[in-house]
């Protein structure tokens, strides 16, 4: 099965090592189409982990953020806390990125993290706070659910 390029699916364990780095998937490596040059963006995730785009979806993301107003305090907070934490990473010829400290402790990573493909996106987890997150999702309005449902077309 091929995917989009710049599509990301599926979940992978993978250890953090002393430096920072991660191996990124092979499967996730062999989706970044070649205009990526190699790149994945690192930030914040609205949730208790980080989320990596690649190098493309993270331009497109800035040309949202730069067409929010400045002078609106709630969009000036939203434009820094997503773009202060950003930070491209080329992996090297063993698939790693970095991941800079301050993402390493916001997500309370350890050794072992988890790889979550999120089709535009991926998301590395503690497996603990993914956990919890698991669990809050569960009390989700089920309506809410069904209405966000049924606006993917199959």
């Amino acid at each position: 099965m091929t995917l989009t390029k710049n599509t990301f699916i599926g979940e992978y364990s993978y250890s953090l090592d002393s430096k920072g780095r991660i191996n990124m998937p092979a499967k996730f490596r062999q989706a970044l189409s070649k205009d990526n040059k190699n790149t994945f963006v690192t930030t914040r995730g609205m949730d208790a982990c980080i989320w990596v785009y690649s190098l493309n979806q993270w331009l497109e993301i800035e040309k949202s953020l730069m067409s929010l107003s400045s002078l609106s305090k709630i969009h000036r907070t939203f434009v820094r806390n997503t773009a202060r934490y950003a930070t491209p990473s080329t992996y090297d010829k063993q698939g790693r990125i970095t991941i800079p400290p301050s993402l390493i402790d916001y997500a309370s990573l350890d050794k072992d993290v988890l790889i979550i493909g999120m089709v535009n996106k991926m998301e590395i987890w503690n497996t603990k706070n993914l956990e919890k997150a698991e669990k809050e999702a569960l009390e989700i309005d089920l309506a809410a659910y069904d209405e966000l449902a049924e606006k993917i077309t199959i």
